[in-house]
């Protein structure tokens, strides 16, 4: 039997490499928005809620076409004081301007993207994510989903 000698110096400069490798690997996932490198480096636990923009679309019995957009899930909790990222998806529809009614939060979810939102609420409630291009059934909405604070 015989055993592959490698040098000690030939081995720290392959281990030296390795730990630098890693390193910037880290370094742009961080900087590429990577939440589970962050998580781990963060000592504040951030909870991960996960919604996409959906559209219902159908023809009716005379041809018409109608369709309707909305968020999903459609109502999500959080505890007062929580800090949450909100990952949203688009799925459906080119783009979702959007604002969470009460707050300066607002934003853009793109078809293909994903947007991340943080949320952080001091006083329970509810408050309402709002699209700005279907607030009505006139623009295929409304397009709310429903943030309730306890």
């Amino acid at each position: 039997m015989k055993f592959l000698v490698i040098k000690k110096e030939t081995l720290l400069f392959f281990l030296a490499v390795g730990v630098v490798l890693a390193s910037i690997s880290a370094w742009f996932m961080l900087k590429a928005g990577d939440t589970a490198v962050f998580n781990q480096l963060s000592k504040e636990k951030i909870r991960e809620i996960h919604m996409v923009t959906a559209e219902f679309k159908t023809k009716m019995k005379n041809g018409k076409e109608i369709e309707a957009y909305r968020w999903d899930p459609g109502t999500i909790s959080l505890e007062k004081g929580e800090k949450v990222r909100l990952f949203i998806s688009g799925i459906n529809g080119e783009e979702h301007p959007f604002y969470i009614e009460g707050t300066k939060i607002k934003g853009i979810v793109k078809k293909g993207e994903e947007t991340v939102v943080p949320l952080h609420f001091n006083k329970e409630g509810t408050y309402r994510l709002i699209c700005e291009v279907h607030g009505d059934r006139a623009h295929n909405g409304p397009m709310i989903a429903y943030i309730v604070v306890d």
